[in-house]
């Protein structure tokens, strides 16, 4: 793996975090990997609120100092500065392509059972949302987080019954991101893919077998 000047504020456990780690291995990246312990509260220390104002996870900080949130970010950052292995197509159709699924990815997949987790979680009480500010949970989004998800797979099931890969015939971003989601619900909200998802199964099995997947 290439190694770089680059520092990456990350937790363990966090699935955003483990979307950019997943880019790195798939780019054969070595970055200095520095874990926030989130359940310690250590996001909410003034030391990284000067990293990160919005108190979440992950952070690239680059060599001249420069901190880059928001994993869309972070993930396009490392795909133009280090272009072997691209995950966001070769062309500009393909790059407007993944970047098109791998959106529909976060907000149809990720963010659904995000807003699950931070309005259900004992320890997110009064971080319902991420960011600087602070806000109430909201209990009933909990259950509209459930429908959301379930939708999430039919609709993955759809796209993946007339495509291999989510954003056409390559891995890419929009992949990671898909993959991620499966497991945050599976893990979080209990959720997964219905027996009658076979499209989602087949890809599923498909991209668990790369390595990066680990990360």
């Amino acid at each position: 793996m290439s190694s770089t000047n680059l520092t990456l504020y990350h937790s363990p456990a966090s699935p955003n975090s483990r979307r950019v780690r997943i880019v790195l291995a798939e780019k054969e990246l070595t970055v200095k990997l520095i874990p926030v312990d989130l359940a310690k509260g250590e996001q909410h220390s003034e030391s990284y609120r000067a990293i990160n104002p919005r108190r979440v996870v992950p952070t690239l900080v680059l060599e001249d100092g420069t901190a880059i949130g928001e994993v869309p970010a972070i993930t396009r950052y490392l795909d133009e500065t280090f272009p072997a292995n691209p995950l966001f197509g070769a062309t500009p159709k393909d790059r407007a392509l993944v970047i098109m699924w791998e959106r529909r990815m976060e907000l149809d997949g990720f963010a659904a059972v995000m807003e699950g987790i931070r309005n259900k979680v004992e320890g997110l009480k009064g971080r319902a949302i991420a960011g600087p500010h602070d806000y109430d949970q909201i209990p009933s989004l909990f259950e509209r987080s459930v429908r959301r998800v379930k939708n999430f797979f039919v609709d993955l099931n759809e796209r993946l019954g007339r495509s291999p890969y989510v954003a056409g015939k390559d891995f890419s971003a929009a992949d990671i991101t898909a993959r991620v989601t499966v497991d945050f619900a599976a893990n979080t909200l209990g959720l997964s893919a219905s027996p009658e998802h076979n499209a989602v199964k087949r890809w599923y099995d498909s991209v668990s077998g790369r390595s990066s997947t680990a990360a």
